[in-house]
């Protein structure tokens, strides 16, 4: 990369996965600023030094690869079709929480004695020709069906899949699940083991640019403090709470003795300035998991927990992104 130029982040370009991500990146406080809809570039106030494009899911992998962006944001399932085999492409956080869907192989209906890897691969074995395969991602289904010993071909193809067997072009597919209802709409059905690829949307940096430029490294620390930060506390929510108690010290050990109010470290207890002298108030607050919140609410108010406050919770800072440790750890 030229030293010279921005710090790079491509984004999709276009439908759900544009919205989700957009979406995303502001609830990590990162908002992307797009004055024209019809441009192919954007800035992040957050990240004054990061210039944000917008390209194709594929093309942004093929871009973080040859080194032209530095970052990008997009599925598994293209990243693991167009990385390639040269480690140019790092993965920084695998688990950004939007764009979940499913490579799958799927079937016609009606090969009814056809429901696994298995019995397609003896059922395949009656053709006169090899299995007739359709898909967009020809180097994750060529190692899946060669990892299963299935003879096949595979058909390229570009526009609607599911239509595939009916017009007889190809036999079954290879595509993106998501609910399986265009697949049911189609008459097909998705073989239960046959999983090619599970994805969701990831970031991604250039290893290059992270070892030799050190402003892309520390833009991918701060990339990282927020997107790691905001997960985090999504998980969780702020619980405030009254108690009574002789000291910090005797409410504390009332807590400890609960399951689902420990805090990150532990309760933050501070003493409750009341209009009558020693009535022995404090304040209690702790953060709790949100799938563990009514259970912390019966256990805040059977140790005498009262006045209960929830309020969600923006960001968590660790001392350092668990992720950022383990990028430093693999560009060794």
């Amino acid at each position: 990369m030229n030293p010279q130029q921005s710090i790079r982040l491509s984004l999709p370009s276009k439908g759900r996965l544009q919205d989700d991500s957009m979406e995303f990146l502001a609830e990590c406080g990162l908002t992307v600023q797009k004055l024209n809809p019809r441009q192919y570039q954007a800035k992040m106030p957050a990240l004054p030094d990061l210039t944000v494009l917008f390209q194709r899911p594929s093309d942004i992998v093929v871009s973080v690869r040859q080194g032209s962006v530095d970052f990008g944001i997009t599925g598994i399932d293209v990243l693991e079709e167009k990385r390639g085999d040269n480690g140019d492409v790092i993965i920084l956080h695998d688990a950004l929480g939007f764009g979940h869907c499913s490579l799958k192989l799927a079937v016609p209906e009606s090969w009814t004695n056809v429901t696994n890897i298995s019995s397609l691969k003896k059922y395949a074995g009656t053709f006169d020709h090899p299995l007739r395969v359709a898909t967009k991602f020809p180097v994750l289904t060529e190692r899946f069906l060669n990892q299963n010993n299935i003879s096949h071909t595979l058909i390229s193809a570009e526009g609607t899949l599911e239509t595939a067997p009916t017009i007889g072009y190809a036999d079954i597919i290879s595509d993106l699940v998501s609910s399986g209802q265009t697949l049911q709409d189609n008459r097909l059905r998705a073989l239960p083991d046959g999983l090619i690829q599970a994805s969701q949307s990831a970031l991604i940096a250039n290893r290059k640019a992270l070892q030799t430029n050190p402003e892309a490294l520390e833009m991918a620390r701060r990339l990282l403090e927020y997107i790691e930060a905001h997960l985090r506390a999504k998980e969780n929510l702020l619980v405030i709470a009254n108690m009574r108690g002789e000291s910090s010290e005797a409410i504390a050990q009332k807590i400890f003795t609960q399951t689902s109010v420990g805090g990150l470290q532990g309760p933050t207890i501070s003493p409750i300035i009341t209009r009558e002298a020693n009535q022995g108030w404090h304040s209690v607050t702790v953060v709790v998991r949100r799938d563990h919140l009514t259970q912390a609410i019966a256990e805040l108010r059977g140790i005498g927990g009262s006045g209960i406050i929830v309020s969600p919770v923006t960001y968590i800072f660790e001392e350092e992104p668990p992720r950022y440790t383990a990028m430093l750890a693999a560009l060794k």
